[in-house]
């Protein structure tokens, strides 16, 4: 008789409580259906909410022209012309060019453009995930895709794989995660507007471009951020719940990914992964579903502009007192840079980026992880607002000036005979009174310029608070 080896099971009671086991495993693995109901119900990898800020980056053939805005062929070709636009094409280009002569000057030049800087600039700003347009409405794609001839990076312009170097650059850091954006149509792309004439009841566009391109992304770059644009026609004719279904339940980063809303116009604001509405979204009040925020640190543009002036580029204050309110609220921010035709990031807007990194420092433990308190922000003085680590224990008051008087009063606290007050990034207590037990008056040492822990946006500790 041969010996029994010894990794049969001994019984035929075990390999029943073995079956059983492994049916109740194999049922209890969630399949993503293709309908709202249940791609909705699909929860958000939880290193998304942890993050809180994100870098946006605005790059492609408009960048050439870097005029206007990102929506510069639109603005000069579309059904409702800018004149400003059209007389910049007029008064500098010969009168035959077309948009696609941009292409070639879309240079990416050795020497200007270091993806490896790009990635130590937003890893310096304290984010923790990019999203990069790989395509945006103009069509061109900033990889070699299969899906767009001569359209694309390495057929002309830069002859480069934009997207393959950036998203290695960006993962050379453990902390920062790469992300795309893709448009779902194109302004003047024949077929896409042949589909629309049809009242969107042909789906040729669909099938042929926009699809091909997503899975291309998807399995070539595995990005953590799938972040779609364009809500023109319904998301039936964009099929989206049938690639989300895959993307959920057979992708290769099918259990890390995060998506948008902006899968059709009826998706918007209502299904998908996180909702984004419409640019610049910051509600200022609570909101049950995960939101982002994606503004612009240029007021005008996505964009690169040649024109743009300082006053209509975000002041750090401003840029932080966004986050603020943002995340307090239970959102996150995608915070735009747009690059030069060159690869270059402005000076400006590195510099926008480095000041919330070295903000980040002292008062992360406020922002990474956090989750929103009960009160988003105070009734007595409007201009501080609240999130909460529960992790901590703590609460955390983002203070958008500094009280010059001394004092600073807060109704939303209630404080305990254990509670205590301190500025992040300054080792010293506060003291403070509460004379009804809700509400508090912290009282606010002088502190030397030099001593300050940072230089904008102040940040209080609450801890062992009532409520």
């Amino acid at each position: 008789m041969a010996a029994k080896s010894p990794f049969l099971l001994p019984s035929i009671g075990a390999y029943l409580i073995s079956s059983l086991f492994l049916l109740t495993f194999l049922c209890g693995a969630v399949k993503y259906e293709p309908n709202w109901n249940s791609i909705d119900s699909r929860p958000l990898p939880a290193w998304y909410d942890e993050s809180k800020i994100g870098i946006f980056v605005h790059w492609g053939v408009f960048s050439v022209p870097s005029f206007s805005s990102e929506w510069f062929w639109y603005h000069w070709k579309g059904p409702q012309p800018f004149s400003s636009v059209v007389n910049f094409m007029k008064n500098n280009y010969r009168p035959d060019f077309t948009y696609a002569d941009f292409a070639k000057d879309f240079t990416v030049q050795e020497g200007i453009f270091d993806p490896n800087h790009w990635a130590d600039i937003f890893h310096a700003s304290g984010a923790k995930y990019i999203v990069q347009v790989t395509k945006h409405h103009e069509g061109f794609t900033s990889w070699p895709s299969n899906h767009s001839f001569n359209w694309n990076s390495m057929d002309v312009g830069p002859k480069r794989d934009l997207v393959g170097e950036v998203a290695k650059a960006v993962r050379k850091y453990p902390d920062l995660k790469y992300g795309i954006y893709h448009s779902l149509f194109e302004w003047f792309n024949p077929i896409y507007l042949q589909d629309a004439q049809n009242n969107f009841k042909t789906q040729n566009f669909v099938f042929g471009k926009t699809l091909p391109e997503l899975y291309e992304l998807v399995n070539t770059y595995k990005p953590e951020v799938v972040w779609s644009d364009g809500c023109n026609g319904p998301d039936e004719y964009w099929n989206s719940t049938y690639f989300l279904a895959w993307l959920y339940n057979d992708s290769p980063v099918k259990s890390t990914v995060v998506t948008n809303d902006r899968w059709g116009r009826s998706a918007l604001c209502h299904h998908g992964g996180f909702l984004t509405c419409h640019d610049h979204y910051n509600p200022g009040t609570l909101q049950k579903r995960k939101f982002e925020n994606a503004m612009k640190l240029d007021y005008k543009s996505w964009g690169f502009r040649r024109d743009t002036t300082l006053g209509e580029v975000i002041t750090i204050e401003k840029l932080l007192q966004n986050i603020a309110q943002t995340i307090s609220c239970n959102g996150n921010i995608l915070i735009n840079v747009g690059p030069t035709k060159d690869g270059a990031i402005a000076p400006i807007y590195e510099e926008r980026l480095r000041q919330m990194g070295s903000w980040l420092k002292v008062n992360g433990e406020a922002v990474y992880k956090s989750r929103p308190w009960t009160y988003q922000n105070d009734t007595v003085t409007p201009n501080i607002w609240y999130t909460q680590r529960k992790d901590l224990k703590a609460v955390y008051a983002f203070l958008f000036e500094w009280p010059d008087n001394g004092f600073l009063t807060m109704a939303a606290p209630a404080p305990t005979a254990q509670t205590k007050v301190t500025l992040l990034g300054y080792p010293q207590p506060f003291t403070y009174q509460s004379p009804k037990h809700q509400g508090m008056v912290v009282k606010i040492p002088v502190i030397p310029y030099n001593k300050m822990p940072c230089k904008w946006m102040w940040v209080l500790k609450l801890t062992a608070l009532a409520n």
